[in-house]
């Protein structure tokens, strides 16, 4: 397969299939490595050819939901385990600490609700129940706010392809835009915050930033 389908989701979704498209969506859930892999246009993309017949809506949206949950779910645990070592970690090919340390400060920022949130995030939503295992968040809190996220993000992106694929004739043709602006608005939230830490940065300081171990970020891991 040409790394140029990872960039073009219908052809991407034509040849690696239900299976594909679900250990596609379970990675970039929760494997740290899997930050790079397509998420919001993927399911987009799979639910167009949903409309066409290509895939069977039903077994798409259920096994979606279901890879994003368990995706998540091991990236939990990866993250009890891997504690603070995570940011101690040096940079490789399939591993940039910065984007950790981005998903802890969006987790600092939105507590519980950042487990579902952050699906609509790329880069974040494959870091931030990482960072919820770090901070030895309670699992049955998870597990709730994870099941959510799952549901919101991976029905939500699958099921408005489908009906706009049946409600728009030839909508396939544009999904080039399509996805252009799917990613656009996805990093959107990124750019604000970034927009207003610029505005609101404190002056240089010697003392350390909070991290997951701080109190705050205790609290809002119960």
């Amino acid at each position: 397969m040409s790394p140029d389908v990872l960039f073009e989701p219908l052809s991407l979704v034509k040849a690696v299939g239900l299976l594909g498209i679900f250990l596609i969506v379970f990675a970039e859930s929760g494997l740290f490595f899997g930050f790079f892999l397509p998420g919001d246009s993927l399911l987009f993309a799979a639910g167009l050819l949903s409309a066409e017949g290509f895939l069977p809506i039903g077994t798409l949206v259920v096994g979606v939901v279901l890879a994003a949950i368990l995706g998540d779910a091991v990236g939990y645990w990866s993250g009890r385990v891997a504690g603070e070592r995570l940011f101690t970690k040096e940079d490789s090919l399939l591993f940039r600490r910065s984007y950790a340390e981005r998903a802890r400060a969006f987790f600092i920022k939105h507590g519980r609700l950042a487990i579902v949130i952050a699906r609509f995030v790329p880069v974040v939503r494959t870091f931030t129940p990482i960072i919820a295992g770090v901070g030895r968040m309670s699992y049955p809190t998870f597990l709730t706010f994870n099941v959510l996220g799952g549901l919101f993000w991976g029905a939500g992106f699958t099921l408005a392809g489908f009906f706009l694929g049946r409600t728009i004739p030839s909508l396939d043709r544009y999904i080039v835009p399509i996805t252009a602006f799917i990613i656009f608005a996805s990093f959107i939230p990124n750019i604000v915050a970034w927009l207003r830490r610029r505005r609101t940065a404190p002056p240089p300081s010697d003392s350390p930033a909070p991290g997951v171990s701080g109190e705050k970020d205790r609290s809002i891991m119960r």
